[in-house]
């Protein structure tokens, strides 16, 4: 495992952002220097640029950088504006560390102080979000000759919907915003399982946990696919006792970069199947129909407040 970066050199990149006078705008995002900080914890800065023409990611000494173009940070100020595309939850749980035009604060204002009616309305959008997204996988499924590699693509869009749409639409109850780290199965559980245990159920179902065990076997199974900085990350959660967060990433993460072997499934070698199939978890959580329709229950209990 490569060294954690000290304190101070995140603390230099961001006095050096600071300095740079193209920089309008500095937040740290994530667990890191926060009261929920553990080993893991990776450095991010979020900041937005002058003369900065799309979004990019860098990393800096240790630290991730989020870059954004300044028009962005005027543009965003405006909720009908922001909730179409910028990235919500970053920008509410964010830090700011350096914000002389005020714009970052207004940003974050107006996302911890919307009306119910508002954050109805942007639950609603999210969740129909989510119901397109899993009819039109479900429209694949069902016709004739489906093969396996269509199961294993219901369960990845599955989850990505749970993600993207239904767990921040759950969050919108509590005027809370998701954090998406390592961390995310012991965060949604403490944040909403008390209150929406149906949801929480579903949601867990659609990565089939084991705790300590599953975890262990997953991070064997990385073994040669390429996955050596997901499994440093995930190794760290797992020293923690963050077993299910370990999981959960190692499952993204795998579906993510190795998209071109799902679509070729029945053509990989045994053990390239084997490995894949423990990683993504597919003994574990359901597939083809039967993840559609744990997905469209989580969608279900979360319009219901469940």
């Amino acid at each position: 495992m490569s060294p954690v970066p000290s304190h101070s050199e995140p603390e230099n990149v961001l006095d050096r952002l600071v300095r740079e006078r193209k920089v309008r705008a500095v937040a740290w995002a994530g667990s890191y220097g926060s009261d929920q900080a553990w080993s893991g914890s990776v450095p991010t800065l979020v900041t937005f640029e002058r003369g900065l023409v799309s979004n990019a990611t860098e990393t800096r000494a240790g630290t991730v950088i989020e870059r954004f173009p300044y028009e962005l940070l005027e543009a965003w100020r405006e909720w009908e504006v922001a909730r179409a595309d910028a990235p919500l939850g970053l920008l509410a749980t964010a830090r700011v560390a350096y914000d002389p035009t005020g714009f970052f604060a207004r940003i974050q204002k107006t996302l911890w102080n919307l009306s119910e009616e508002r954050l109805a309305a942007y639950r609603s959008d999210l969740l129909n979000s989510a119901a397109e997204q899993l009819d039109i996988v479900g429209r694949e499924v069902s016709r004739p000759g489906h093969t396996a590699t269509q199961h294993i693509v219901a369960l990845v869009t599955a989850r990505d919907v749970a993600l993207a749409f239904v767990y921040p639409a759950l969050l919108t109850y509590l005027h809370a915003w998701p954090e998406f780290e390592v961390r995310m199965p012991h965060a949604w559980r403490a944040v909403a399982g008390l209150k929406f245990p149906r949801a929480i159920y579903h949601l867990d179902s659609l990565y089939g946990f084991g705790g300590e065990d599953e975890a262990r076997r997953v991070l064997l199974a990385t073994r040669g696919l390429g996955l050596v900085a997901q499994e440093r990350r995930a190794r760290a959660a797992f020293q923690c006792g963050y077993f299910d967060g370990a999981v959960r990433l190692l499952r993204d993460e795998t579906s993510r970069t190795h998209r071109a072997d799902l679509t070729n499934w029945a053509h990989l070698s045994p053990t390239k199947r084997e490995r894949l199939s423990t990683l993504l978890g597919l003994e574990r959580a359901p597939l083809g129909p039967s993840a559609l329709v744990a997905a469209e229950k989580l969608v279900e209990a979360t319009r219901d407040g469940e």
